[in-house]
């Protein structure tokens, strides 16, 4: 069947909620993926920072297929030895002391929402379930991560919207002070806002929001959702801002593409969750766990996230540089392999002029274009994606007026 034809049963049978690239990736290796014509491209998308190990990774690839060999799923009302391994993993390489699996993004946070609830409603402060988070942020599609979610783009069309959220501007410590009202039971933000246009807070802002909600006894939780698995250089990126947190999610590359949620706590936090609580029929089967095991071990592997903060600086500085010669380019921000440029214009024309050449990269906040390649790019693939940008930002002759 030819890609049009393709295109066309899409538009038939699946619900019209993408705006989906005109092509059809079929197959991968490392940092590069194939289309359904045979044309190769170099991946800085990496299924929006999903395939932290690249595609059809050797060993990733034999975990899944041993396991399908045995148990692809069981639900959880057994115990699951993959699961186990990897909630030890977690536990004893983070702050966390508990691990609550699930499917996603969405689901990982929605649990935090309901744990920070559930645990001062065990308290009898009924209540204290007002939630705090940020403008501009991004926290998921489902109704309550829509309501925490900083951006009205997004909840428009929705409501009315699940009560209990309030936002403040990201970075802004005065106005979340006064946010922190007695009916606040946590603050829920995203160490860099991904989807809001990686956007980086002060150096001493997480730990200073840590001593705010010590102060009002509230919790802190942390959407590390893109963030975490070694993204930005340590394996979670709070890690770079010297504080801990009550309650972590992640997702996304947690399982180099296979979907899985986690959500990490500590003791303390986690015992509100007891059964009956919550659930999840498919969080953590033998199948996804198998793979985020992987995942996790090479990510904690001799010298990997060194690996990965030395390529972030590497492509960083390289942005950088094009940015010293291109008025378009307002600023260069990101940490590790999680990298962005703010243009001057909107960077979707620009998405495809770089899909002409080769390169896949996203567009977020429409005038940011990022660069979240797998964990383990190169430095000559960076210097390809590199050369494929200066070419495309080297034909945009006009820049608007300031």
């Amino acid at each position: 069947m030819a890609l049009g034809q393709f295109i066309e049963e899409n538009a038939k049978y699946v619900f019209n909620t993408y705006g989906r690239t005109p092509i059809m990736l079929i197959e991968g290796r490392g940092c590069r993926v194939k289309d359904s014509e045979g044309r190769e491209y170099l991946d800085f998308v990496a299924g929006i920072a999903a395939c932290s190990l690249g595609h059809g990774h050797p060993r990733l690839a034999a975990a899944l297929a041993d396991q399908a060999k045995k148990l692809i799923h069981v639900s959880n009302l057994f115990h699951i030895e993959p699961q186990i391994r990897l909630a030890r993993l977690l536990v004893e390489h983070t702050f966390a002391d508990k691990v609550f699996f699930c499917n996603s993004g969405a689901e990982a946070n929605e649990g935090a929402v309901k744990l920070a609830r559930k645990f001062f409603h065990d308290r009898g402060e009924h209540d204290r379930y007002w939630i705090v988070a940020m403008e501009n942020s991004f926290h998921g599609r489902t109704l309550a991560t829509l309501a925490a979610t900083g951006q009205m783009k997004y909840r428009q069309g929705f409501e009315p919207e699940v009560q209990g959220f309030r936002h403040v501007a990201f970075g802004d410590l005065v106005a979340l002070e006064k946010a922190l009202t007695a009916d606040v039971c946590a603050v829920l933000v995203e160490p860099i806002q991904g989807e809001g246009g990686v956007r980086i807070p002060p150096q001493d802002y997480l730990s200073n929001v840590r001593e705010l909600c010590d102060a009002r006894g509230c919790l802190l939780m942390l959407d590390e959702v893109q963030t975490g698995t070694g993204r930005t250089g340590t394996f979670l990126a709070h890690e770079r801002f010297d504080f801990v947190p009550d309650v972590v999610t992640l997702a996304k590359g947690l399982a180099g593409g296979v979907p899985i949620g986690a959500l990490l706590a500590t003791d303390r936090v986690a015992q509100a969750f007891v059964p009956g609580s919550h659930a999840s029929t498919f969080g953590g089967n033998p199948l996804a766990a198998s793979a985020a095991i992987v995942v996790v071990e090479e990510a904690l592997s001799d010298g990997f996230l060194k690996n990965v903060s030395d390529k972030g600086a590497f492509l960083g500085a390289k942005l950088a540089q094009l940015a010293s010669r291109y008025p378009l380019i307002k600023e260069v921000r990101g940490m590790g392999l999680m990298q962005a440029i703010e243009l001057a214009v909107p960077c979707a024309d620009m998405v495809a002029a770089m899909r002409e050449r080769g390169v896949l990269v996203n567009c977020t906040a429409e005038t940011v274009l990022r660069f979240m390649p797998p964990l383990i790019v190169t430095e000559a693939e960076i210097n390809e994606m590199i050369g494929a940008l200066d070419a495309v930002l080297a034909g945009i002759r006009e820049v608007p007026d300031a």
